[in-house]
């Protein structure tokens, strides 16, 4: 595994994966339900998605909207099996292990942290705009 910090200063040189920020929906979504709440739908969907050794449909089984962690999971290169290998160095055709799920957890719980906190940037910038 990469540490978290080299995968975060590579992120932003992906075309596609700066692309990704949470919209007006996913963003309520998660000031609805809060941070602990979507990061338990993370590790179901981890479990489910992502840990098998051979996951259903690998490279199509993230959406691309419809919950905060599918975004995350795109910007972040944690959304299939290939992404992992490429950015995580966390191999396929293995389950992933304890410790493995828990840095796909840390890395969705930061994105989504850095994404509060632009929010709020915007949020304050408009407001500030307007006055």
């Amino acid at each position: 595994m990469r540490y978290i910090d080299a995968i975060f200063a590579e992120l932003p040189r992906s075309a596609f994966r700066r692309r990704f920020h949470l919209g007006a929906q996913e963003r309520a979504y998660l000031d609805e339900k809060g941070l602990a709440t979507v990061l338990q739908h993370a590790r179901d969907f981890i479990d489910q998605r992502l840990a098998p050794a051979n996951p259903p449909k690998d490279g199509k089984q993230t959406p691309y909207r419809g919950h905060p962690v599918f975004i995350a999971q795109h910007a972040t290169a944690t959304c299939c099996r290939s992404c992992l290998a490429k950015w995580h160095d966390i191999p396929k055709g293995r389950a992933l292990n304890e410790d493995e799920r828990a840095h796909v957890i840390a890395v969705l719980e930061r994105w989504l942290g850095a994404e509060a906190l632009r929010a709020e940037a915007l949020s304050r910038n408009l407001n500030d705009r307007s006055s």
